[in-house]
């Protein structure tokens, strides 16, 4: 079973994740997981943090020479920003301290309140620290590996942004995932459109000038799953249900869609579902694995490569809207929860759009959610067993 957890402040010194059930004989150099992890940071929009922090991980245990052991792996990230925050953030109580640094004024649209009212905290910065988004590097790292094993058996997840601020550009359904994210990767915003990329701009730089921010829509794609991945059995096994929720669990996520979505719900049931269509021949298996040649298949991919709850071999086509950050420069109306007393709501260092940056964190919550389902599926110790028992699964396939 994979499974990981995360654990660290935004302003604390480091980030850890743990990450379980990795098998063994995978390569994992660091770089991999260093790579995400800038692609995180990038985007236009993003704010003062991103100058200070260079993410780098430290792998700590379960890799040696660059290889997986298959016993749990630890990742460290590193706040550089922690020199300045020892007596605030550090786990010894300090010999000093400046009381007017515990945070009191809870900011709307933050954890800070409702975290505060559950954990009987007073100083609010208690609850900020850990809901911070900062927190997501950590599940960057795990989904770098996650995406790792992947690439393995030739899946690949890729994302881009499809609106921000209104500003919306709808992808073509004949644009291979592929080339539209070497596309996106090219853009400040992550949209593969050059002229959409300059709207949403402009929508950025408007809304900084005007102390606000603003939201938007990524989409992520994973190509190259076979079908079969998840289950119809029970509701906590439906790969969907599995992807929504870990999609809804990134900061500022506010709806999933998957496939057509939400447009589903206007159109008559002739023009959503998938046909089916059946040709001779036999799935060639090579070392691309899926998709080779299948007998059945689809012409359309409305359902996003989802059907029952299980991966119907198509791509799986997810997105999910991000609402604006909530921490503004034009601050807005709150409570202090000592004085009772109104006030303008404190600014906390802050991006103006992390869109860009949710479509990363996006790929790797996906990735993850996909190599569990996958080693589920096809559960080995090493990456050779798996490997065999995914052979011997797409044969079962071809004979059908």
């Amino acid at each position: 079973m994979l499974r990981y957890l995360t654990s660290g402040e935004s302003h604390g010194k480091q980030l850890t994740a743990i990450l379980e059930g990795m098998p063994s004989g995978l390569k994992l150099p660091a770089a991999c997981i260093n790579r995400e992890l800038a692609r995180r940071q990038a985007g236009y929009g993003r704010g003062g943090r991103m100058k200070i922090e260079t993410d780098m991980v430290e792998i700590t245990s379960g890799v040696r020479w660059g290889v997986t052991l298959g016993s749990p792996i630890a990742l460290n990230i590193r706040n550089r920003d922690w020199e300045n925050w020892v007596n605030i953030m550090g786990s010894d109580e300090p010999a000093s301290f400046d009381t007017g640094k515990t945070v009191t004024r809870a900011r709307p649209g933050h954890a800070d309140l409702t975290g505060g009212i559950k954990y009987g905290h007073r100083d609010l910065r208690n609850i900020l620290e850990r809901s911070s988004a900062r927190e997501t590097a950590a599940r960057v790292a795990v989904g770098a590996v996650a995406r790792r094993l992947l690439e393995e058996f030739g899946i690949s997840v890729v994302s881009y942004v499809v609106e921000i601020g209104g500003v919306r550009w709808r992808p073509s359904s004949s644009g291979a995932p592929a080339v539209l994210s070497k596309m996106a990767e090219a853009t400040d915003v992550r949209c593969p459109d050059k002229k959409a990329s300059l709207r949403m701009m402009n929508r950025i730089d408007e809304a900084k000038k005007n102390g606000d921010s603003l939201g938007g829509v990524f989409e992520v794609v994973a190509t190259g799953v076979p079908p079969g991945l998840g289950s119809h059995v029970q509701w906590d096994r439906k790969l969907d249900a599995l992807l929504a929720g870990a999609l809804m669990s990134i900061q500022a996520i506010k709806g999933v869609e998957v496939g057509m979505g939400f447009r589903a719900g206007s159109l008559p049931g002739s023009k959503v579902h998938d046909e089916i269509f059946y040709r001779k021949g036999a799935i060639k298996a090579g070392k691309n694995f899926w998709p080779q040649t299948p007998s059945f298949f689809r012409k359309t991919n409305n359902a996003g490569g989802i059907e029952g709850g299980m991966s119907n071999g198509e791509p799986i086509v997810l997105r999910s809207v991000m609402k604006p950050i909530p921490t503004l420069y034009k601050p807005l109306r709150s409570i202090d929860i000592e004085t009772k007393k109104p006030f303008k709501a404190s600014v906390e260092r802050s991006d103006v759009c992390a869109v860009p940056a949710a479509a990363v964190i996006g790929e790797a919550v996906v990735a993850f959610e996909i190599a569990r389902a996958f080693l589920e599926k096809f559960s080995g110790d090493s990456v050779r067993e798996i490997e065999r028992n995914y052979r011997g699964y797409l044969k079962q396939v071809a004979e059908y």
